[in-house]
């Protein structure tokens, strides 16, 4: 059995870092894409980004801490957040997430 395209790899056989990471980004000036590794068991802190997002799990299962609440989403399933709201992602399976950051003149991201 071959293996993925060069480049691609799959979140499950890469999460014994237990450390989430960004794979690979993809910026423009209006946009840029990047896939996060979440394993199971770790988080990303709360913080905020400026520009709107969304976010799109793409494998396994992930739980985003919003405003006092959480919101779970499964593979498959995205959420939009207004630039600016503090959020944190927290891995309940090995995850594979799809960020997507719009920028408005003036964002420095």
């Amino acid at each position: 059995m071959r293996g993925p395209p060069s480049g691609l790899t799959c979140a499950r056989s890469e999460a014994g870092s237990g450390t989430p990471r960004p794979r690979r980004s993809s910026r423009r000036d209006q946009f840029e894409a990047i896939r996060l590794i979440v394993p199971a068991g770790t988080e990303i802190p709360s913080h905020r980004v400026p520009g709107e997002i969304t976010l799109h799990c793409l494998e396994g299962h992930v739980a985003l801490g919003l405003a006092g609440t959480e919101v779970e989403l499964k593979a498959g399933e995205w959420m939009y957040l207004e630039g600016g709201a503090d959020h944190s992602v927290r891995g309940l399976e090995d995850s594979s997430v799809l960020l997507t950051i719009m920028f408005t003149h003036g964002n420095d991201a």
